[in-house]
């Protein structure tokens, strides 16, 4: 029986879309189908499973390629828990650069996930998402981490940067719908002093170090020095402009607080505490959900092994 090829997510039917959002197998594709199958805003992909060839692998990317009118695309990885050494995804190739950066991953058992580009470099607002459920002794929380132009998601989910803004809602029922009067948000500004200049500093090291040289525009030994003058020399001028974040989230922080009951009403896990996903608007002003992360299955084995620990204790 012939294996069917992978589809571009925007094309599967609301019943694929359900099938996928079940299939924990490949947890961000899980995720990115349901967010898919809720309307929120979500990149083109297609998934393509490690036991699929390299031959499959080259003829889904010339199709994402022409459906979305790409000429690079997203590289990801997906697959079980994550582990402190992987791939770190999220960089743009030309289209025939893309299998034999992506064959190893397969042959590492990870599935690939293709997806439209974006351009990390210029995206207008990076915010992520932690939804709290209250439990014994602890009221449910709604909270927003932002960062500004020039930014991107892992900046704040793996970067170490801290946001240089923050909103929080306490005393949330995420079971029953109630706005929020604009006084019940607690919005709070990163004011330490140098503390702008550190995390533009931090964000340039890890371009330097990681995204500019696993895209081949940086060589040898690189700094923070470095991918500053590449950004300027691209006329990437985003990180080094005015920094009205605290604006942008105000902006959006209701709608993302309609959209977290949605999720956590769809959250296949029932008994989910913490849910957690990221969200980006671009330079185009599009809008886009990334992943979402339940931590009961994503930090599984920490976390059972942190279970072991305090009942050794």
């Amino acid at each position: 029986m012939a294996i069917p090829l992978p589809r571009p997510l925007h094309t599967l039917s609301a019943d694929d879309l359900a099938a996928a959002a079940k299939d924990r197998r490949w947890p961000k594709w899980q995720t990115m189908a349901l967010l898919r199958s809720l309307k929120l805003p979500v990149l083109n992909a297609c998934l393509i499973p490690p036991h699929h060839s390299a031959a499959t692998l080259r003829i889904a990317a010339h199709a994402l390629a022409a459906t979305t009118g790409a000429t690079t695309l997203m590289i990801r990885s997906d697959g079980g828990v994550e582990k402190k050494q992987y791939y770190r995804g999220g960089n743009t190739f030309p289209i025939e650069e893309i299998p034999p950066r992506a064959v190893g991953l397969m042959a590492d058992r990870r599935a690939v996930i293709l997806a439209e580009p974006t351009n990390r470099f210029t995206n207008r607002l990076t915010v992520l998402v932690r939804i709290d459920r209250p439990g014994r002794g602890r009221p449910g929380s709604f909270t927003l981490e932002a960062l500004g132009p020039g930014y991107d998601v892992a900046d704040l989910t793996r970067g170490q940067i801290p946001p240089q803004v923050t909103a929080t809602l306490g005393n949330v029922d995420f079971s029953h719908y109630q706005s929020p009067c604009w006084h019940d948000w607690k919005i709070t500004g990163d004011r330490c002093p140098g503390g702008e200049d550190a995390r533009r500093h931090r964000r340039l090291e890890r371009l330097a170090a990681q995204t500019l040289t696993d895209g081949g525009h940086l060589t040898g030994a690189v700094g923070a020095e470095h991918a500053e003058a590449w950004l300027r020399e691209q006329g990437f001028l985003q990180l080094f402009g005015p920094q009205a974040t605290r604006e942008a989230l105000a902006k959006r922080a209701r709608r993302l607080f309609e959209d977290a009951f949605f999720l956590a009403a769809a959250q296949p896990n029932r008994n989910w505490h913490c849910l957690a996903t990221a969200f980006s608007v671009l330079e185009e002003s599009r809008a886009i959900y990334w992943d979402l992360v339940d931590g009961e299955h994503k930090y599984a084995a920490t976390a059972a092994a942190a279970r072991e620990k305090e009942r050794a204790a």
